[in-house]
């Protein structure tokens, strides 16, 4: 049997709850998972990409994620480039609503044509359906409790202030 590797991306600024939804079902559906945090220039980010990779770990580590999970992150080429070199032939991707289908769908064709990487969706638990790292980032900038939507590394370092936005 050969290994099965699989890869979830995103920007986790910062990770949700959704997000270790996504990370402990991936990685009980493969062999090893890597986690990765990918660089998207059309967002602005909260944290920079070192602190996410903490807050991933840490998360991941205190959730007791089951599997070989490995963090890592990625800047520069295409994702697909990350995928083949690390063995990869799947992405991961969480898929909350329409919207999110109708954006990863375009790019999960191309993704099979350039480096026939295949894209599985998968649904997240009705609890995090509506919780979005951009909504976290919101409700942070303004003083709330983002402590229900992300875990707990997440929800005390925001508290320490030293996710002040």
């Amino acid at each position: 049997m050969s290994n099965r590797i699989a890869v979830v991306p995103g920007s986790f600024d910062p990770p949700t709850l959704g997000h270790l939804d996504v990370i402990r079902r991936a990685a009980a559906l493969y062999d090893q998972l890597h986690v990765l945090v990918v660089h998207n220039p059309a967002k602005q980010a909260m944290l920079p990409i070192a602190q996410r990779l903490t807050l991933l770990e840490e998360s991941i580590r205190e959730s007791e994620i089951a599997g070989d999970v490995v963090v890592a992150a990625w800047s520069m080429g295409l994702l697909v480039d990350y995928a083949t070199d690390v063995g990869a032939g799947v992405l991961v991707k969480g898929i909350r609503s329409q919207v999110d289908v109708a954006y990863e769908t375009p790019m999960a064709i191309v993704n099979r044509h350039l480096a026939h990487v295949e894209t599985v969706f998968l649904l997240p638990d009705p609890s995090h359906a509506l919780v979005s790292s951009s909504l976290v980032r919101q409700v942070a900038s303004l003083g709330g409790d983002v402590s229900p939507f992300v875990p707990a590394p997440v929800a005390r370092f925001l508290d320490t202030g030293a996710g002040d936005i």
